[in-house]
């Protein structure tokens, strides 16, 4: 792999994007858990949830911190390393940028009075309803920077004439026909991932021996919810793959090593491909799963890579990184599942396996995130602007691309280990049972 501009630009974007994607995961899913703690201990009159909630926000505060310099980082980038691409598509998606920082500053504005007005209200859910416009400033922001990725991806609302676009028309371009699956993916996955991280603090603390019934209540309130969102980012994502099928082919194809376009195609997961004749051994292969996937019938026809041209393909890697999210999808879906089962069936404490599930769920959550991510950008390849710009011809001819690579990689080791540092010097020696 030869180390040109263009693919050093790809290596900076991608680890930006990598990691920002964790913080700004955070940033929209943990407000919902926050609000929906702090319901709950005012409908129930149970202080521990309201506690969660006070607890939670102030950790949050220090993820949103870093997820804004990170961000502002990837709108820097978007012009300095893609100035082509910037230059015929940044018309068409100059809204969605512009609804984001908006819905950013909007969420900013009603985070800083919802920190400082507890308990300044006779009223409690006075205080509370200041947590829903948070909810919709943060979701919204996602929602508007997921279309601009919709966007690359099925490009439309604009002509393009001598390598200019002219007639643009910026609401068709935002809500092009992969905004849906898109947006509504992320957005569930970052719920999931917020959820998880939560959940995994309060297994934790129980793993170490503390049984203070604050934690048992977190732990339970991070399950329910993690289940609903491990339930809506499965179903959002049959939805993807539907879209995959219809405007996006030789996506789906590589990723299934789907090489000939027939119906009731199996869907294969693992295995070893034989680059000469792309035959597959050692896979487990689902008779009809690739055909329901794409078609919801077992009969459906799906196109495979014999239908696109060769030098088209994406790279067929990308194969590993989509069963990495199918297999860590079942996983988050599961583990809730198997706690209540064990809450129910189970007398005295949950066993220890349990918690150790429920801790791996975080990381691993958060290792679904960053593959959904390479395997969407790396699945559009060669295209950056699908059907209209290839990536070779978008990124920056500029030098000392490299040394960029080097100085933001040391930027984001730093606010890597400030951030955890402040976090746990933000809790350490001060239990929530403390508070209590």
């Amino acid at each position: 792999m030869e180390l040109d501009n263009t693919m050093l630009a790809r290596l900076l974007t991608s680890l930006t994007l990598g990691f920002h994607i964790i913080f700004a995961a955070m940033g929209v899913g943990i407000p919902v858990i926050i609000s929906v703690a702090e319901w709950l201990g005012i409908r129930k009159k149970d202080p521990m949830y309201t506690l969660m909630a006070k607890r939670w926000v102030k950790g949050f505060t220090v993820t949103v911190a870093v997820g804004v310099v990170t961000g502002t980082c990837i709108g820097l980038q978007l012009s300095l390393l893609w100035p082509s691409f910037m230059k015929v598509a940044g018309e068409a998606i100059a809204l969605p940028l512009f609804l984001e920082t908006f819905a950013f500053f909007f969420e900013a504005i009603f985070l800083g009075i919802y920190l400082y007005t507890w308990d300044r209200f006779k009223n409690p859910y006075i205080h509370w309803l200041f947590s829903l416009p948070v909810i919709l400033g943060s979701t919204a922001s996602a929602f508007f920077i997921m279309t601009v990725n919709a966007f690359m991806n099925t490009p439309q609302g604009f002509t393009l004439e001598n390598g200019s676009i002219v007639d643009i028309q910026p609401l068709a371009a935002m809500f092009n026909p992969a905004t849906p699956s898109k947006a509504g993916h992320m957005i569930l996955s970052a719920y999931t991932v917020s959820a998880f991280i939560l959940a995994a603090i309060a297994a934790w603390k129980i793993l170490k021996g503390n049984k203070h019934v604050y934690y048992k209540k977190a732990l339970n309130f991070t399950m329910v919810l993690s289940l609903i969102f491990a339930i809506g980012t499965a179903v959002w994502g049959d939805i993807a793959g539907k879209f995959l099928a219809q405007y996006q082919p030789a996506k789906l194809a590589a990723a299934e090593w789907h090489f000939e376009t027939k119906t009731e195609a199996e869907l294969i997961l693992g295995g070893v491909l034989d680059p000469v004749t792309n035959e597959v051994k050692y896979g487990l292969k689902i008779p009809y799963a690739l055909s329901i996937l794409a078609t919801n019938s077992p009969t459906g026809e799906v196109i495979g890579l014999d239908q696109i041209p060769r030098e088209l393909w994406p790279p067929l890697f990308i194969h590993y990184l989509f069963d990495g999210m199918v297999v860590i999808g079942m996983y988050l879906l599961v583990v809730p599942l198997v706690y209540f089962a064990c809450k129910r069936w189970k007398k005295g404490e949950l066993p220890r396996y349990l918690m150790h599930l429920i801790i791996w769920g975080a990381p691993l959550s958060m290792l679904a995130i960053e593959l959904g991510w390479i395997f969407s950008e790396v699945g559009r390849q060669p295209w950056i602007l699908v059907g209209y710009m290839k990536t070779s011809n978008a990124a920056t001819t500029a030098d000392n691309v490299g040394e960029m690579l080097i100085l933001f990689s040391l930027l984001y080791t730093f606010l890597a280990v400030v951030c955890t540092l402040v976090l746990k010097r933000m809790f350490k020696n001060k239990p929530a049972e403390a508070e209590l």
